[in-house]
C-alpha cells in the first residue's frame, strides 16, 4: 500500500502571541488565604483488567509512555507473543480506544484514577494455527468469549452454542449434568443464554477427553470463520449520508451495512489513507478502483474518532503486510504536515521468524479453572477427533475445499502479492496492467464466494448427528451446479489468459524494470512455483471440477438425491473445459517455452511459431573425459543439451543445437559397451549418449523417432538460436563422434548442489530431473495438471518418533509443506521424481492405519492420512509423478551425489 497520512490542527490558546498578558480569573480563595503549590504524585496506580477477569495494579511513574506499562504487563504475565495484543481504554465520549506505546500516559488518559484499562486482543490473524504459544491461544479464547457476551462475535444460535461448549470444556472438564447447569447458571456466556441452554449441553457432551489446549484451539477454528471474527465497528456514514460501519482486518479496510459486509478494499488496492477532520479518505490505485472514485470518502462523528480509526488503519497495516516496523520520520525544524503516528512493536512476520530463529522452548502453564492441566506436545500431534461421516461422498467434497483453498491462495499470488510488488515500483505498464487484473480479479472473486459455500456446507455435514437424520445437508450437488453454470461466464475471461501470457512476455523483455521487478518476485517464499505457472491455474482448476464431479457422478447411484445436480454440473463444466482444451494446450505450451527462456542461457528466441516442447531431461554424454552429465530438451523441431552452469547459479548453457530433420537415433549399446546407451546421427553432428535406465532410454528413443517423423512434413529452415555459439565447425560425416571439450567451470557446474542463489528455483522440473538424473515429458506435465491435491497430513522422519501435523500441497511433480492452510508460502518442499511410494514395511515399525512410504535412496519419509479414501487418493497421485529413476551408468564420473540439496531443503530446522 502508497502512503498513510493524517492532519492535525495546532489550537492557539491565550498567552501564546509574544507579549500576551497573563489571563486574570475571579479568585475564589478566603481572604488570606495562599494558592499552594500543586504537588505532582510519584506514582499512578494504574489498574488493568485481564481476560480472565482480574484486575491488577501497576504503579508508573507520570511522565512514562505506554510502552512501559505495556511491558509491565507482558512481563508479569509472562507473555511472549505480546505484539497481537493491546490496553485499550474508554474516553469520555465512551468509545475505545488504544493506549499509545510512544506517547506519555498522561496525555492520553485524562483521570487515570478513576480509568480501569483492559487487556484485549489487538490483531486478529486469519489462522490461529499461526499462535506458537498455548497460552497466546487460551487468550484468544478468553477475548472471544468476552466478543460473544459483549454481542461483537454476532452468529447463529447453534454456532454460538458451540464456541460456548467449547470454552466449557476449557475451563470445567468434561460433561456432567448437574455440573454444567450449576456453572452456566453463575457464569453468563452469551446474552440470553437460558434459550440455548440444553443446545449448549448437548454440544459439551460430544467433547468428552478434549484437553484444555485442544477446546481453545476449537473455539479459535470456529470463530476465524465467522464473518463477524476480530470486527470492531467504528460509525460513518458515506457521501449520500448511508448509514454504514467502518472497520479493519488483516486484509484490509471493510464495510459494513449491519452485520452485512459490502465490500472489501484490500491493501493491495488502496494507494493512500488519510483524514481532514471528521472525513475519512480511501484512495485507491488508478488501475484498480473499476466502478469507484479514485478516492472514497466517509464522514465519521468526530475528528477524534476519524484519527482514532485511522491510527488503527496504520497499525493493522503495518503488522500484517510490512516486512520490518517502520522507521521514525524525522522531527521537523520548524513545522510539520500530517500526523507523526506510527506502529512501534513487532510485525507479524518478525514475531513468527523470532520463534522459528530463537529456538525457543514453549513454556508449560496450568489453569486457573480446569480440572485438568496439559502442557504443549512439541511434534506429536494427531488429527483432530471429529465426527467424520463414512460416505465417500463426504471425503469428495473435503477434496474439494481443500483444493480450492490452496487454488485461492496461488490466485493471491498474482492479485495480491505481484500487484503490490509492480505498484510499489510502478513497473508494469498501465495496459498491461487493466489486461492482468481485469481478466484475473473477477475470477478471483468468484472462487472467494463459492469457497465459503463449500466451507459453510461441510461445517453442517460435519455437525452435530441429529443435523443428518434427514440427510438435507449430506449434499453439495446443489452448490456446484450453481457455480459451475456461473463459470461458463468466465469463458471469455479464460481465453484471453493466452494475451496476458503473451503480453507479460514481451513487456519483461521490453520493460527492465518490470523485469527486475518479476525477477526479485520469484526470489520471494510466496512465489514458490515460476510465476507464469500461476496464470495458468484457473484453466487447469475447471479440469480439476471435472475430475471430482466424475468422482461423485461414480459414487452416487441414481435415485440418490444429490445425483442429477451433480450430472448436470459435471456437463455444465465440461461444456466449459471443451472450448478451452486448446486454448490450455497452448497455454501449457507457452509457459513451459517461457520457463526455459529464462533458465537458458545462449538462447534468445527458444519461443518461435510452431516450437513445441516435448520432453527434458538427464542423458549422460560421451566426451573426451568419459560419460558426463548434460540436460537434453526436445522440441518438435530440434534437440537441444546443456551444461549446468557455474556454482551458485541457477542456469543451463547451451552447448549443442541439433536439427530435427534429417536426424537418425539408433541403439549402440554393443558398440561402446555402456549400459542404456544410444547413438543421435545428425546433419552435421553425432553424438553417443546414456540414459540412467532402460525405460528413460525407451522414452527418449520413441519420443525423439516420433518428433523426428513429425519434423519432416515441416518447413526446410534449420532453427537458428542467435546468442548461442554451438555448431560452428565444418560438418562432419555421420559416422564421425563429436567428443566434447569441457572446461572447469563446466565440471564444477555439474556437481553443484541446489543451495546458494539458484536455491529458489529448485522445485522446477529441469532442476529436479537434473539432480534426480531422469525425464520429464510433455505428456506427463499435462497428466500431472489433473493430479493435484491439498490437505492435513501427519509426518514422520525415519529416524524420529514424534509426527507433525503439516498442511501438505502436492503439484508440479512436489510436495510443499505449510504449517496451516492460510499459511502464504510453504515450509519446506520434496520433489518426488524419482522417489518410490509404497506400504510400509514390519521392519519400518509403523503401527498406524492409512500410512505410506515415500522412498528415494537412503532418504525416507512416512505419511500419514485420516481415513481409507485420502490415503487411497494420496497414493493415487503420488504414483503418478514420481518415478524410479535408477542408478547412473557405473562408469559415470559424477562425484558426490548431488541430491542432498534437494533434501536439505525438505528437513530445514524441522527435525
Amino acid at each position: 500500500m502508497g502512503e498513510i497520512e493524517g492532519t492535525y490542527r495546532v489550537l492557539q490558546t491565550a498567552g501564546t502571541r509574544l507579549g500576551a498578558q497573563t489571563p486574570v480569573g475571579v479568585s475564589t480563595l478566603e481572604p488570606g488565604q495562599a494558592l499552594l503549590p500543586r504537588m505532582q504524585e510519584k506514582h499512578l496506580h494504574l489498574r488493568v483488567k485481564l481476560l480472565d477477569h482480574t484486575l491488577e495494579i501497576f504503579d508508573i511513574e507520570p511522565k512514562c509512555d505506554g510502552q512501559v506499562l505495556l511491558t509491565q504487563v507482558w512481563k508479569r504475565l509472562n507473555l511472549v507473543e505480546c505484539d497481537y495484543f493491546g490496553l485499550e481504554f474508554q474516553n469520555t465520549q465512551s468509545y475505545w480506544i488504544w493506549l499509545e506505546p510512544m506517547k506519555p500516559i498522561i496525555r492520553q488518559i485524562r483521570r487515570p484514577k478513576n480509568v480501569v484499562l483492559r487487556l484485549a486482543v489487538k490483531f486478529f490473524p486469519p489462522d490461529p494455527g499461526q499462535l506458537q504459544e498455548e497460552y497466546t491461544r487460551y487468550l484468544f479464547a478468553l477475548q472471544l468469549k468476552r466478543d460473544l457476551l459483549e454481542e461483537r462475535l454476532t452468529c447463529a444460535d447453534t454456532t454460538a452454542a458451540l464456541l460456548t461448549s467449547h470454552l466449557l470444556q476449557s475451563e470445567i472438564g468434561d460433561y456432567d449434568e448437574a455440573l454444567d447447569r450449576e456453572h452456566l447458571k453463575a457464569n453468563e456466556y452469551l446474552p440470553g443464554q437460558q434459550h440455548c441452554l440444553e443446545k449448549i449441553l448437548e454440544f459439551h457432551q460430544k467433547h468428552v477427553g478434549q484437553t484444555p489446549a485442544e477446546s481453545d484451539f476449537q473455539v479459535l477454528e470456529i470463530a476465524r470463520k465467522l464473518e463477524m471474527y476480530g470486527i470492531r465497528f467504528h460509525m460513518a456514514s458515506d457521501r449520500e449520508g448511508t448509514k454504514i460501519q467502518l472497520a479493519v482486518s488483516h486484509m484490509g479496510v471493510l464495510v459494513f451495512q449491519g452485520t452485512t459486509k459490502i465490500n472489501t478494499f484490500n491493501w493491495s488496492k488502496v494507494r493512500k489513507l488519510s483524514f481532514k477532520r471528521k472525513r475519512f479518505l480511501i484512495k485507491l490505485h488508478p488501475e484498480v478502483h473499476g466502478p469507484y472514485q479514485d478516492t472514497l470518502e466517509f464522514l465519521l462523528g468526530s475528528r477524534d474518532e476519524c484519527k482514532n480509526f485511522w491510527k488503527i488503519c496504520v497499525e493493522y497495516h503495518t503488522f500484517f503486510r510490512l516486512l520490518d516496523q517502520p522507521k521514525p520520520k524525522a522531527k521537523a525544524v520548524f513545522f510539520s504536515r500530517g500526523s507523526s503516528f506510527r506502529y512501534s512493536g513487532r510485525t507479524q512476520k518478525q514475531l513468527v521468524d523470532y520463534f522459528k530463529d530463537s529456538g525457543m522452548k514453549r513454556i508449560p502453564y496450568e489453569r486457573r479453572h480446569s480440572k485438568t492441566h496439559m502442557s504443549i506436545r512439541a511434534l506429536t500431534a494427531d488429527l483432530p477427533k471429529q465426527r467424520m461421516p463414512a460416505d465417500e461422498a463426504y471425503f469428495i467434497v473435503k477434496e474439494i475445499l481443500a483444493t480450492e483453498r490452496t487454488y485461492l491462495k496461488d490466485l493471491e499470488v498474482i492479485t495480491v502479492w505481484f500487484r503490490s510488488a509492480v505498484v510499489k515500483e510502478d513497473a508494469m505498464p498501465a495496459t498491461l496492467m487493466t489486461l492482468l487484473f481485469s481478466n484475473i480479479d473477477p475470477i478471483y472473486e468468484f472462487h472467494r464466494g463459492f469457497l465459503r459455500e463449500v466451507e459453510q456446507r461441510l461445517a453442517l455435514w460435519e455437525g452435530p448427528s441429529k443435523a443428518h437424520t434427514k440427510g438435507g445437508h449430506q449434499r453439495i450437488g446443489d452448490i456446484l451446479l450453481r457455480n459451475m453454470c456461473q463459470l461458463k461466464e468466465f469463458t471469455s475471461y479464460f481465453q484471453r489468459h493466452d494475451e496476458v501470457l503473451t503480453e507479460l512476455e514481451k513487456a519483461t523483455k521490453h520493460c527492465k524494470k518490470l523485469e527486475a521487478v518479476y525477477k526479485e518476485f520469484e526470489l520471494q517464499k510466496v512465489c514458490y512455483l515460476p510465476l507464469n505457472t500461476f496464470l495458468l491455474k484457473p484453466i487447469q482448476r475447471l479440469l480439476h471440477y471435472r475430475l471430482l464431479l466424475r468422482r461423485l457422478c461414480g459414487h452416487y447411484t441414481p435415485g440418490h438425491h444429490d445425483y442429477a445436480d451433480c450430472h448436470d454440473a459435471l456437463k455444465a463444466i465440461t461444456e466449459v473445459t471443451t472450448t478451452l482444451q486448446h486454448i490450455l494446450i497452448r497455454l501449457e505450451n507457452l509457459q513451459k517455452l517461457t520457463e526455459l527462456q529464462r533458465d537458458l542461457v545462449g538462447v534468445e528466441n527458444l519461443i518461435a511459431p510452431g516450437r513445441e516442447f516435448i520432453r527434458e531431461g538427464c542423458l549422460h554424454k560421451l566426451t573426451k573425459k568419459g560419460l558426463q552429465q548434460r540436460m537434453f530438451f526436445l522440441f518438435s523441431d530440434m534437440l537441444l543439451y546443456t551444461s549446468k552452469g557455474v556454482a551458485g547459479t541457477s542456469h543451463f548453457r547451451i552447448r549443442g543445437l541439433l536439427p530435427l530433420r534429417g536426424m537418425l537415433v539408433e541403439e549402440s549399446d554393443n558398440e561402446w559397451s555402456v549400459p542404456h546407451c544410444f547413438t543421435i546421427y545428425a546433419a552435421q553432428k553425432t553424438i553417443v549418449v546414456a540414459a540412467s535406465t532402460r525405460l528413460e532410454k525407451e522414452k527418449w528413443m520413441l519420443d525423439l523417432n516420433s518428433a523426428i517423423q513429425a519434423a519432416k512434413s515441416g518447413g526446410d529452415t534449420a532453427p537458428a538460436l542467435p546468442g548461442s555459439t554451438v555448431c560452428t565447425r565444418p560438418p562432419r560425416s555421420p559416422n564421425e563422434v563429436s567428443l566434447e571439450q569441457e572446461s572447469e567451470d563446466d565440471a564444477r557446474g555439474a556437481r553443484s548442489s541446489l543451495e546458494g542463489h539458484g536455491q529458489h528455483r529448485a522445485n522446477t522440473t529441469v532442476h529436479v530431473c537434473w539432480y534426480r538424473n531422469t525425464s520429464v515429458s510433455r505428456a506427463d506435465h499435462s497428466a500431472a495438471v489433473e493430479n493435484q491435491l491439498s490437505g492435513y497430513l501427519l509426518r514422520k522422519f525415519k529416524n524420529s518418533h514424534g509426527w507433525q501435523k503439516l498442511w501438505v500441497v502436492f503439484t508440479n511433480f512436489c510436495l510443499f509443506f505449510y504449517k496451516t492452510h492460510q499459511d502464504d508460502y510453504p515450509l519446506a518442499s520434496l520433489p518426488l521424481l524419482g522417489y518410490s511410494v509404497s506400504i510400509p514395511r514390519e521392519a519400518d515399525g509403523i503401527h498406524k492405519d492409512y500410512v505410506f512410504k515415500l522412498q528415494f535412496k537412503s532418504h525416507v519419509y512416512f505419511f500419514r492420512a485420516e481415513s481409507k479414501y485420502t490415503f487411497e487418493r494420496w497414493m493415487e497421485v503420488i504414483q503418478g509423478a514420481s518415478s524410479s529413476a535408477g542408478r547412473a551408468p557405473s562408469i559415470v564420473q559424477d562425484g558426490p551425489q548431488p541430491s542432498s540439496g534437494l533434501e536439505d531443503m525438505v528437513r530445514g530446522k524441522e527435525e
